[in-house]
């Protein structure tokens, strides 16, 4: 197929590369721009340099949103696949395999994200100043995707991991708390075991969410009568009293003001939770430094969780 006369790999750009990403990860070109550390003009030139030497509008702009464009969605999922490797080659080449320095992509479950990845911002900017961290929040199915394609270098996940191919350091327990309205008939009780959780009433998240399994697996599958789409609507219909759930220990301390609003307690069982690891391929060069960062967030783990089992 004959190249375009007016297309080279001589324009194009890494760092143009690395703008799309941005945006197209945040939908928005000023916070694209800061994550960059570029003016919201000058990243938007760079786009349309992009754009018209691809010859595809890679986002569709308006007042209200950016959104990839059919045409541009494919584009940038290739565009993540070579800054992948990109960042790969510049791991190959890092002559102290046990560092960790540069941009690092680590996902995180959405039930887990909000609630711990301020705590581990804070946390390397302290121990690991030489290290930028490029965060991404979704389900499990869709980030082991991306671990796998190697869009991300390590992900936050719940065990047990479905894939093979994939090395899985334990970080800590997060146990599951009881959450119930005010005056609901479990409210109040003491010593509370999973097997003294009616049936009625249970709420969940809908399908596709990791803790919604989690939550079915430790309560015998028990038949939920309403299902939430997000973590934080799930509390809603809590305070609501529209039931009762099982939520994780660092997302209720995360939320003190609706503690007035949905009564929390903890379980009887020590089952009750899940255990939170840090995942990357095992393929990866940068295993030994993968390890010392797992070495680095387990032993600051946050004040609500239990320190994991070790490795079986």
């Amino acid at each position: 197929m004959p190249t375009h006369p007016n297309r080279s790999l001589a324009g194009l750009s890494l760092r143009d590369l690395e703008y799309a990403q941005a945006v197209a990860e945040l939908r928005h070109f000023g916070q694209a721009a800061e994550r960059c550390g570029v003016s919201q003009p000058a990243l938007s030139e760079q786009i349309r340099k992009l754009e018209a030497l691809l010859g595809v509008a890679l986002f569709e702009r308006t007042k209200r949103r950016v959104a990839p464009t059919a045409a541009g969605a494919t584009l940038l999922a290739q565009i993540e696949r070579v800054m992948a490797e990109a960042r790969h080659l510049l791991a190959l080449s890092h002559g102290q395999p046990g560092l960790l320095e540069g941009v690092l992509a680590m996902g995180a479950i959405e039930t887990l994200g909000p609630y711990y990845l301020p705590g581990v911002l804070r946390l390397m900017r302290s121990e690991r100043p030489d290290l930028s961290l490029r965060l991404t929040e979704a389900r499990t199915v869709r980030l082991i995707e991306r671990l796998v394609g190697g869009m991300l270098d390590v992900a936050l996940l719940a065990l047990p991991v479905p894939r093979a191919g994939l090395v899985s350091v334990p970080l800590f327990f997060e146990p599951f708390l009881l959450a119930t309205p005010p005056g609901h008939l479990l409210a109040g009780l003491h010593r509370l075991t999973l097997d003294d959780l009616p049936a009625e009433d249970l709420l969940l998240l809908e399908d596709g969410h990791c803790l919604r399994d989690q939550a079915l697996s430790l309560c015998n599958a028990k038949p939920a009568t309403r299902h939430a789409t997000s973590l934080e609507t799930l509390w809603q219909m809590i305070a609501a009293g529209e039931g009762y759930s099982l939520l994780p220990a660092l997302a209720v301390a995360a939320r003190p003001e609706l503690h007035d609003l949905v009564v929390c307690q903890e379980l009887a069982d020590a089952a009750a939770g899940r255990t939170i690891a840090l995942v990357w391929r095992g393929s990866d060069p940068r295993t030994p430094a993968f390890r010392t960062l797992a070495s680095v967030l387990a032993a600051m783990r946050p004040a609500t969780t239990r320190p994991a089992a070790a490795e079986g």
